[in-house]
């Protein structure tokens, strides 16, 4: 009897033990499971990688190849991911191509407009997916974007007068802007008027014409241009809205072997118009460092798409509804004297290439 009281509280306790053990793993496994699945989560989470999407109005000009060139390896630097769309100066294309990378589930938009008003579709189209909007270089009106990145267009306006003057204390000027369709020709336009408005005024400049051209085509520029000279007039001056329509300008005097004589200002400085400064035949450019443009925009869509807010935007700018968030940079005047202290310097381009028609000194 003994015995048997012995066996069964020996059982008793072994069954114990084992009931023990196996709660024990049982709690060992479903912390181990939780572990794993947070580490899941938090891996998940470290791995999503940030996507931007950059729409481009245009890639017409050279300068647009620099800015997608520049943000694209900015943004990757960064470690995130960009998808790059050109609207080919299509304003229905660009909508649809907004669509599509809001379909990419895309984290922030970056706009090159290709119409200041009528993207402000596509930026309240964003919006609504909750997806943040960086105006690049050009503004978008009446959209509230989220940031709006640029240079001072109105003090490049300055600086193209200010050359002009430099030069030309009177006689017959010769403007054609960029398109209408561009908020910056306008910032442009107030930037000049500030510092011509007064010698139009009282006649020492006579305003021969102020064209607006089209998809910023320089063809027009070369229609105008050559349209006054046929009439006999002489030019003194003329501001072009950017190099491209300098180079439609220039080629318009060329034909009548004027090239050289007429004072000729533009903007952003592309590789031809480099070349025209040190062969004499365009005066002065803006340089606008699009790498410093590029860079910034890429940091800030970063903050941007991981929640933080832009508390070091000090400026901002009326889109004619809203006064949005505006980063603005400073442009620089370029001419033969300082041509190699900033655009070649910074490497913008090559002194191979800015001086591959002549013999450098």
């Amino acid at each position: 009897m003994h015995r048997k009281i012995k066996m069964k509280s020996i059982i008793a306790i072994f069954l114990a033990i084992i009931a023990v053990v196996l709660v024990f793993q049982t709690v060992e496994l479903l912390k181990n499971t939780q572990t794993k699945n947070i580490q899941q989560s938090i891996s998940e989470d470290e791995i999503k990688t940030i996507k931007i999407g950059f729409s481009l109005g245009t890639l017409k000009e050279e300068r647009w190849m620099k800015d997608r060139d520049i943000l694209m390896a900015k943004v990757t630097e960064l470690g995130a991911d960009i998808i790059v769309l050109n609207a080919n100066n299509d304003d229905q294309d660009q909508l649809k191509q907004v669509r599509y990378l809001l379909e990419q589930n895309i984290d922030v938009l970056v706009l090159v407009p290709n119409d200041h008003g009528k993207a402000a579709a596509a930026v309240g189209l964003a919006k609504r997916h909750g997806v943040k909007v960086i105006s690049y270089d050009r503004l978008v009106l009446n959209s509230n974007v989220d940031l709006y990145i640029s240079f001072d267009n109105e003090r490049v306006g300055e600086l193209m007068a200010q050359h002009v003057l430099g030069k030309m204390a009177h006689g017959n000027l010769l403007i054609i802007n960029g398109a209408t369709s561009d908020n910056n020709t306008r910032q442009i336009k107030q930037g000049y008027n500030r510092i011509l408005g007064q010698k139009i005024e009282d006649g020492s400049i006579n305003l021969l014409a102020e064209e607006w051209a089209p998809n910023w085509m320089k063809e027009y520029a070369f229609q105008v241009t050559d349209e006054i000279l046929q009439r006999g007039e002489k030019i003194d001056a003329i501001i072009a809205g950017n190099d491209g329509l300098a180079d439609g300008v220039i080629q318009a005097l060329a034909q009548y072997r004027l090239a050289g004589q007429t004072i000729v200002v533009g903007q952003d400085a592309d590789i031809a118009a480099t070349q025209r400064i040190v062969e004499g035949t365009q005066l002065m450019t803006v340089y606008k460092p699009i790498e410093k443009l590029a860079e910034a925009t890429a940091r800030m869509a970063i903050q941007l798409a991981k929640g933080g807010e832009l508390t070091n935007i000090r400026n901002t700018i009326y889109d004619g509804t809203y006064e949005v968030p505006y980063y603005v940079l400073e442009p620089i005047a370029v001419d033969k004297k300082n041509i190699d202290d900033t655009i070649i310097k910074d490497g913008f381009h090559r002194i191979d290439e800015v001086y591959r028609n002549l013999s450098k000194d």
